[in-house]
């Protein structure tokens, strides 16, 4: 590995590796914060672009998307309650009730150094550990990701503090639609009611854009606000954006707690950026001493979302790089990256082609390094979108929202279900529903399902063999916790 770090640094100095990493961080930061723009999406947009480049110029550019495309999401997140990327999802949960006490730049300081936390600890784990921790994840099967899973479901009843009835009702209502499409084990379809654009189930993206963006979209356009804040004329931009000395005190545990958590997940093939955001959002709620001020602008709360979605960046390519295994839908776009550059991911990538592979790792902490000065340098000029009058915000949300979810597929169906999801979200706002369990089933329910029939085909019909592996208990003791926990919380807080 040494041999090739020096070499490695030194094209990271080149004029034009720097010029390719800032354009890279800002298209990044502008897909991302655009609602439906999906990092996957920014990644595979931009590999045509390398296909003239050298190598080491391309693979930093798709580095330096990726990283930033994560980041730039939590900037609509907090400021509109509209995440550019379902990573953010759960930043908004925090991010935007902070806007609405006038603390939107501290929320954006916050977030852009607990993304660059993430960011940097995930690729120190990529350059440091990387075959090591591939050759763990390996010892996941089946029935550990079926867990995980049920681990990830579990947080609808943290997410759900002050009615845990609807928070179940809307987790039902969600993993009953996550089985709509086309059955993976025969091949039968599902509620689909003769229309051939539901044979994929329904896509996540529309859904979450309808849920928290159009739903927003609806909710400025019947109130009586001229902005999208009651007091937005008196939020003050000229604050310090940089995080002072006591938050940054009351979050670094949570930043760093967080990034070990998206590191893992990011590890493991299938789990992806929400999954570590709401696991990690749900961790920091739980050893929270203040559990109640979640939901309500705790910037803890920002701190753990955007550290582990962006702990996942670096490893998500941990797999990919050493296996060939891709960790979620990004990474298995940037193994095509790597392939048209005719770099095959394996050990050879690290020995035969070593310069060139330190290379794009070194260049993710210039990357994450770029988005943190690029996002404290402009956070002032962020924060006056919430100054734009409702008139015109309502309908340019609404704009993007079509255009981000036609564009996914482009399938018209796609925005009758944005409009769908958009709805039922305003009423489940107005009636006091949490939309985030909805979110969750729909991401986690296909997975839930096809590993529990995958487990239950190997140990033929039998979940018992499960408490005989050692890494199914550990999962098992944590979803219970995760459970108990905040009922007990919930119950002595009524006692007392």
């Amino acid at each position: 590995m040494s041999e090739y770090l020096f070499p490695a640094m030194m094209h990271l100095f080149e004029l034009q590796s720097v010029f390719i990493l800032f354009i890279g961080t800002v298209a990044g930061l502008i897909i991302g914060a655009l609602p439906g723009l999906s990092s996957t999406m920014g990644v595979a947009l931009t590999i045509p672009l390398t296909f003239g480049m050298d190598p080491k110029l391309g693979l930093m550019l798709l580095g330096a998307v990726y990283c930033s495309s994560v980041y730039g999401g939590s900037l609509t997140a907090i400021l509109l309650r509209t995440p550019g990327t379902d990573a953010s999802i759960a930043t908004t949960f925090d991010g935007f009730p902070l806007t609405q006490q006038g603390l939107a730049g501290k929320a954006i300081g916050i977030s852009t150094t607990a993304s660059l936390v993430g960011g940097l600890i995930s690729a120190v784990a990529l350059l440091m550990i990387a075959p090591f921790l591939a050759r763990m994840a390996l010892k996941f099967g089946p029935s550990e990701y079926f867990l995980v899973g049920l681990f990830g479901l579990s947080v609808i009843i943290s997410v759900s503090s002050g009615s845990y009835l609807k928070g179940l009702i809307a987790g039902v209502f969600g993993l009953l639609i996550a089985t709509t499409g086309m059955d993976n084990f025969t091949g039968f379809p599902r509620f689909i009611f003769n229309n051939d654009s539901l044979l994929d189930g329904i896509p996540i993206l529309p859904a979450l854009i309808g849920l928290f963006s159009l739903s927003q979209a609806i909710k400025i356009s019947v109130s009586e606000q001229r902005t999208i804040v009651s007091n937005a004329e008196n939020v003050s931009i000229s604050d310090r954006i940089l995080p002072e000395k006591k938050d940054l005190q009351k979050t670094w545990k949570t930043m760093l707690r967080s990034s070990v958590i998206g590191v893992i997940v990011g590890i493991m093939p299938g789990a992806g950026t929400s999954i570590a955001s709401f696991l990690s959002y749900n961790e920091a709620k739980r050893s929270s001493k203040e559990p109640e001020t979640f939901g309500k602008g705790n910037l803890n709360g920002v701190a753990a979302s955007e550290a582990a979605n962006n702990a996942v960046t670096g490893g998500s390519l941990i797999p990919a790089l050493t296996l060939g295994i891709p960790g979620n839908a990004v990474t298995a776009v940037f193994i095509g990256g790597l392939t048209i550059q005719g770099l095959i991911p394996g050990p050879n990538l690290f020995i035969k082609y070593g310069e060139i592979t330190y290379t794009l790792l070194l260049s993710l902490f210039v990357a994450n390094i770029m988005f943190w000065v690029i996002g404290i340098a402009f956070a002032k000029q962020f924060v006056k979108i919430i100054r734009i009058p409702t008139k015109i915000l309502a309908p340019l949300i609404c704009v993007l929202s079509v255009i981000g979810s036609y564009a996914i597929r482009n399938n018209f169906f796609d925005v009758w279900l944005l409009f769908g999801f958009g709805i039922l979200g305003y009423f489940m706002e107005r009636f006091k529903f949490s939309q985030t369990p909805i979110v969750l089933a729909l991401i986690l329910g296909p997975m839930v399902e096809a590993e529990l029939r995958r487990t239950l085909i190997i140990f033929r019909g039998s979940l018992v063999p499960i408490l005989y592996r050692p890494i199914s208990l550990v999962i098992i003791v944590l979803i219970v916790i995760s459970v108990v926990f905040p009922v007990l919380r919930e119950f002595r807080h009524k006692r007392t």
